[in-house]
């Protein structure tokens, strides 16, 4: 028996899936359907001028990727390396990155309405790189919009719409 999907279920409310990550203390989570892979963290090579937080870059099977550590972009102290230490490599707009962070947790299923707009800081904290903020149980996720971050004025890194 064919199942014919009635009208309700194409205006259902899309889940969101997003690559969770920890800097510091928080959890963070980015569009999962950005994320090319996962890699542990090896040396970059520095590029002079670069800002601090384009740690430089690597040769991934033969394409350059800068690598750009979060931590030092969002403010949250000294980075420090370790086993735990991943970097991210986004693919977007066919441009290649990766993103230093402590670690990578899981991929976590978010509805709309588990997900709450950014608190409103005024000039303390600039929430325009945010999605808002999502809840699962007791956890609590920083989503950020990765396409905004990157394509801002400081990191340049991807062409802006």
């Amino acid at each position: 028996m064919n199942a014919i999907p009635n009208q309700s279920d194409a205006l259902a409310p899309q889940a969101l899936e997003f690559l969770s990550f920890t800097l510091g203390h928080e959890e963070y989570g980015i569009d999962i359907q950005k994320v090319q892979e996962l890699r542990g963290y090896d040396t970059v090579t520095r590029i002079a001028n670069a800002p601090a937080h384009i740690k430089g870059v690597v040769n991934l099977r033969g394409i350059i990727v800068p690598i750009i550590d979060m931590r030092i972009k969002f403010n949250l102290g000294e980075p420090s390396y370790d086993q735990f230490t991943v970097v991210i490599i986004l693919n977007m707009d066919k441009r290649v990155m990766g993103l230093v962070v402590d670690s990578v947790s899981d991929v976590i299923t978010l509805t709309p309405d588990q997900v709450r707009p950014p608190p409103e800081m005024g000039a303390l904290l600039d929430t325009a790189y945010l999605i808002g903020l999502g809840t699962v149980a007791q956890r609590m996720l920083i989503l950020v919009d990765i396409n905004k971050l990157m394509s801002s004025a400081d990191m340049g890194l991807v062409e802006q719409a």
